[in-house]
């Protein structure tokens, strides 16, 4: 097989497609565009991109500083200069980049296939896929460093080296992560250079990202003494994670989240089945005596399909080693590599190919809406609407009710509940903050003094009982060792053994929410770990040990006992 290029349609103007996707993404996001702040980006990316926008500083003061690079901030920061902040600018500034994202996948399409009907296919199924879909309105790196990447490998396909290096460059400068990709097609650019020397120009240019990435570290390091982020941040995100017993099972995860997850088994299984039928062969109506033979519909080059694979590979395998937490949108800019790949073997092997894609579209649209048979973070589809929505009635009902109230709370409630500029309450709040509502932190809860008279008691993982696909007795044991497994207690059991009584409770789609109200000083009415404990949780979670942390940017800057301090000073 040779590396030969594919010859295009007649092109569309680029210009075009994307004011096309940032219509089409703008109009199916528009019920969400007012949604108040949610997750990692309440958690880090809002607070360190208003730090910017108040005061010009690069590195946040009102969160952690985790050293992530700074171009999210300065992006968003411009937004809110040009316009006003509020939630419907962010997320309206968010959809661009998204469409920006998504001009890259056409790119990319054409530039490999030669055919925009294969881009389009594409196109659609890349902004219809759950993950994608839910990460386009959100404020985090991950779809910046998405953006970027994709128009790095567009340009690359083109053999447009400069543009290229500065596609990298950027998305490096949103996410440090994403500089891996160019790093690992410049080192297989050099295992290639024996048959192309011409080639060793593209190597260094492909390398260059890690300067600039490098420049903001040291500049980093100067400012605030640490390299890579708060000690707590790299613990959790870089040295943890290094055993072998638990890459090997972030890789089985990471394997699901590529090919299965969110109904993307749908198109890679109907691939793998395509696979098996012959080539389609094309032939144009004979005009001459003699009809030339038929042409089978061409393939991606082996070239391209090799930066494809390495782009994959490299991604699954960093992100099997690094981050605490296996969230999907961290293999963002995969998603539509592995789309490509099917949508052409549909159109090279299958004559109703359309059908097989408007399958996928149906797949992907039905998974926007019907959660998985498995636990899962809510921000892989329109999950994080309903989870947003039962923390804001639950704040609501605190503000109308409680509006004097020291709340206990776990994350994100908790910053939802101290920063006013999130979007959930006009004035912060005085919280008291735990982990989650697991029974050892509950009971860890049970003996702080009674400085709070109202609780805020919600699913801090998406896990309801009737789930036909749940972990066994190993697997949450790894699960917790590794990835903060956790079992949240109902309402009604916390309320017992905190001594309160709830007050308002609502669930929606498997997440709940609850207000529990105190009306004495909640630990004198602590039962001790007795008869009381034992009837309500079980032996293995009482002996269980406090989980670990998820993030440490989900964590405030004090302590909890520097918290309670303050609360009791105030």
């Amino acid at each position: 097989m040779t590396a030969t290029r594919a010859q295009p349609d007649r092109r569309i103007p680029l210009w075009i497609v994307l004011l096309a996707s940032f219509a089409g993404v703008l109009a199916a996001h528009a019920p969400l565009l007012h949604l108040p702040y949610y997750w990692d980006e309440a958690g880090y990316y809002i607070p360190a991109a208003y730090d910017f926008f108040r005061t010009g500083t690069l590195i946040p003061f009102s969160t952690l500083s985790n050293a992530h690079p700074p171009l999210p901030s300065v992006y968003l920061a411009i937004w809110w200069k040009l316009l006003h902040f509020a939630p419907v600018v962010t997320r309206t500034a968010m959809c661009f980049i998204a469409a920006v994202a998504l001009a890259a996948v056409w790119r990319i399409a054409v530039a490999a296939t030669g055919k925009a009907s294969v881009a389009a296919a594409t196109v659609l199924l890349t902004g219809l896929y759950p993950v994608f879909f839910a990460q386009s309105s959100l404020a985090q790196a991950d779809l910046f460093a998405a953006a970027g990447t994709l128009w790095g490998l567009a340009f690359l396909l083109d053999d447009r080296i400069p543009p290229a290096c500065l596609c990298f460059i950027l998305a490096a400068l949103s996410k440090e992560t994403a500089v891996v990709t160019p790093v690992a097609l410049a080192v297989w650019e050099s295992w290639r250079l024996r048959s192309r020397p011409h080639r060793i120009r593209t190597v260094a240019a492909l390398l260059l990202p890690v300067i600039p990435l490098a420049a903001w570290y040291a500049w980093h390091w100067s400012r605030t003494g640490y390299v890579f982020g708060n000690p707590r941040f790299l613990r959790y995100n870089a040295i943890s994670t290094l055993t072998p017993k638990r890459i090997l099972l972030a890789f089985s995860y990471r394997m699901m989240h590529i090919a299965v997850h969110m109904n993307l088994f749908v198109p890679v299984a109907l691939m793998f089945g395509c696979m098996l039928l012959p080539p389609v062969s094309d032939q144009e109506p004979a005009r001459q005596p003699s009809a030339s033979p038929p042409c089978p519909r061409r393939a991606i080059s082996p070239t391209h399909q090799a930066i494809f694979y390495v782009t994959i590979a490299v991604n699954i395998v960093l992100f099997s080693i690094l981050g605490g937490a296996i969230l999907t949108r961290y293999l963002l800019p995969l998603y539509p590599l592995v789309l490509l790949l099917a949508v052409n073997t549909f159109r090279r092997r299958f004559r109703q190919w359309t059908a097989l894609v408007a399958l996928s579209a149906a797949a992907f649209v039905a998974g926007l809406f019907i959660n998985p048979p498995y636990r899962f973070a809510p921000e892989d589809n329109l999950e994080y609407v309903a989870t947003i929505r039962l923390q804001q009635a639950a704040i609501q009902q605190i503000v109308a009710h409680f509006p004097h109230a020291t709340v206990l709370t776990a994350w994100p409630a908790t910053d939802e509940l101290r920063k006013p500029e999130l979007g959930y309450l006009a004035h912060p709040m005085p919280v008291i903050d735990i982990d989650n509502f697991s029974a050892p932190q509950i009971l860890r809860a049970a003996q702080l003094p009674p400085v709070w008279n109202v609780a805020l008691v919600f699913s801090t993982k998406y896990d309801p009982a009737t789930l036909p696909f749940r972990l066994g007795r190993t697997g949450r044991a790894l699960n917790t060792r590794y990835f903060d497994f956790h079992r949240d207690l109902s309402p009604a059991v916390i309320a017992r053994l905190l001594g309160g009584s709830v007050v308002w409770q609502q669930s929606r789609k498997g997440e709940w929410a609850a207000l529990l109200v105190f009306d004495r000083a909640p630990a004198s009415r602590v039962p001790a770990v007795g008869w009381l404990n034992r009837r309500y949780i079980p032996a293995h979670v009482l002996s269980a040990e406090p989980t670990r942390p998820r993030k440490s940017l989900r964590w405030p800057a004090d302590s909890l006992s520097r918290s309670l301090t303050a609360v009791t000073d105030r």
